[in-house]
Parts: structure tokens; sequence; C-alpha cells
């Protein structure tokens, strides 16, 4: 029996089906490395370079369109903003659609994967992607309504969703707007409800001009009419208002405070330096013309000469006790 067996072992030692199949796996990988080094790193350079030309093109259009857009607008167009918000979508959606395609290209001709199924089944899983990331569509269309509707661009002073500020970018899915502190707020597109936008087609502002109760209202507004005309027919500031401040006359009187509204209506975002100007020249006027401006802390001299004059009446009608008569009668007998 032992001698039997003898045969059998030295022919397995001969044949080993560990080195045999080693060998044909590293020749195997050997022959895929090859494989790659002559076709598919060739292809892969080429559709990343591709692709690389192609964003460098869409960057490059964007911001070519987005500096002509700056340069009309520098010289009074109104249709900047609009051109620099879809510049930016529009370089983002193509940078995106740029990146996918290559990427399905590296997939089926350097990897060898096969893209039937996955585009026959990308019905099904779009329905599915669609129902359980309902949010993301509901930004995407209403990004594309805030776009086609013009509702508000880069630039323009809104309220989105409760926040203030500058908007400093937009996608189809959200938006980005700086507020007056510097901090950035991200809203959602599908949360914008209700758009205040501040800085369309003109910019309206009210300045308050508070003057003491003592001041004469007849002297008060002709000279807040003036000030206000010199400042709109200044040559730094007249081609900035759209039409003449309106100076409203008395608005309200807090105690011994008399408030004059002045509105000015100038183009968007334009009114800050014209509203300082005027508030240093009312500040120089009320002292020339020797007008107290209004405050809550002060008791008005004609306030109070009022009432020392009615003060005055009032003690004049009283009677004085220590000039009264003494009683002649007697409370207590009659007589």
């Amino acid at each position: 029996m032992y001698a039997t067996l003898l045969p059998i072992a030295s022919l397995l030692r001969q044949v080993d089906p560990t080195s045999s199949f080693l060998r044909s796996l590293n020749q195997e990988w050997l022959s895929d490395v090859q494989e790659f080094l002559h076709v598919g790193l060739p292809k892969l350079l080429f559709i990343a370079l591709y692709a690389w030309v192609l964003i460098l093109i869409v960057k490059f259009i964007t911001v070519r369109v987005i500096k002509v857009a700056e340069r009309r607008d520098s010289l009074g167009a109104g249709r900047g903003a609009q051109v620099r918000t879809l510049a930016s979508v529009i370089r983002a959606t193509g940078i995106g659609i740029v990146a996918f395609l290559a990427f399905l290209q590296i997939m089926e001709n350097v990897l060898h994967f096969n893209l039937g199924p996955l585009l026959a089944s990308a019905g099904v899983a779009g329905v599915a992607i669609g129902l359980a990331a309902q949010t993301i569509v509901k930004d995407v269309l209403n990004g594309i309504l805030i776009l086609i509707e013009d509702q508000y661009n880069v630039g323009d002073v809104v309220t989105l969703a409760g926040m203030s500020g500058t908007v400093d970018s937009m996608t189809l899915r959200k938006t980005q707007v700086r507020g007056f502190d510097g901090t950035l707020y991200i809203i959602p597109n599908s949360q914008i409800t209700n758009v205040a936008n501040q800085s369309r087609d003109f910019s309206v502002s009210t300045l308050n001009v508070s003057v003491d109760f003592s001041a004469n209202p007849d002297q008060v507004i002709p000279l807040l009419k003036t000030i206000a005309l010199e400042v709109r027919n200044e040559p730094a500031f007249k081609d900035i208002f759209v039409s003449d401040p309106l100076v409203f006359g008395v608005d309200s009187i807090k105690g011994t405070e008399v408030i004059y509204p002045i509105q000015f209506r100038t183009l968007p975002r334009k009114q800050f330096d014209a509203m300082r100007e005027m508030q240093r020249r009312i500040r120089l006027a009320l002292e020339e013309h020797h007008l107290l401006p209004g405050s809550p802390y002060r008791i008005s001299s004609g306030a109070g000469q009022l009432g020392t004059a009615a003060r005055e009446a009032e003690a004049e009608k009283a009677p004085d006790p220590t000039t009264a008569k003494p009683n002649e009668i007697n409370p207590f007998t009659g007589e």
C-alpha cells in the first residue's frame, strides 16, 4: 500500500497548483496593466483634458460677460446685475454638466462599465430620487422661477426668509445673502416665499429732522426745502436723484420735539452720501439761525414761558387769604 502511494506523492510535488494559479494571475494582471497603459490611460488623459478645456471655456465666457455687464452698469445700464446673476448660474450649471459627462465617458471607455442598464434604470432612479429629495427639486424649480421672473439679482439689497442684506451669489438651489454686519446667510430657494427688493429701479429714504418745539414751523419748513434743493443741485449728487426731495412739513410732535420728514428718491443704493451731506448742512443751518434741535430731555423755553404765564394768571384769579376780612359774626352765638 505504501509503495503504491509513493508515485502519486511524487507526481503531486511535480505539479503545484498554487504556483500555476499565481503565475496565471500575475500574467493577467500584467496584461491588464499593459492594456491600461496603452489604451485606457490615453483615453483617461484625453477625457480629462477635454473636460478641463470645456470648463475653462465656460469660465472664460462667463467672466467676460460679467466684465461687460459691470462696464455697462457703471455707465448707467440697469440690466448689469441680472446679467451677472445669469452668468454665475450658467457657470455653475455648465461645470456640473461637463463634470458629469466626463464621469460617464470615463466609466464607459476607461473602466468598460456597461452604461446601458444604468441609463435604462435612470427613469426609475429619477422618480425615487425625486420622491426622496423633494426639497432639492423645489429649490431648483423655485430658483428657475426667480431667474425667469427677475425677482432679484446679485448685488440687490433684499429681505429673504426674514434675512436682510445684499445678494452675494445665487444658484438654482440656494441664495447667499451678506448681512449688513458681514454675516453670510445661505438660504435654500424653496424657503423664499416673499421677496422684498429694496434696490429695484430706485431707492426711497426718509430723513426725520427733529427741531425744538420753540422753533417756528413757518421758518423751519422753508429752510429745510432750501437745503434739500441745494443738495439736489450739487454737482456731486445731481445725477443720483430721480426727483426733487420732498419736505412734508410737521409730521408729528413728541413732547418738545417737532418732526419734519424729508423724502429722497435716488438711484438704487445711492442715497447714503446725499443723506449725510443733508444732515451736515441742516446741523450748520440750525446753528446759524439759532434754532435748537429736538431733544426728549429738554424743556422748551416757549413751553416754560407759557406755563409761567398760565400760573401767574391763575395766581391773579385766586384770592389772597392774608387780605381776607375778619369774620364779624360769632359762629357760636350768631351775634
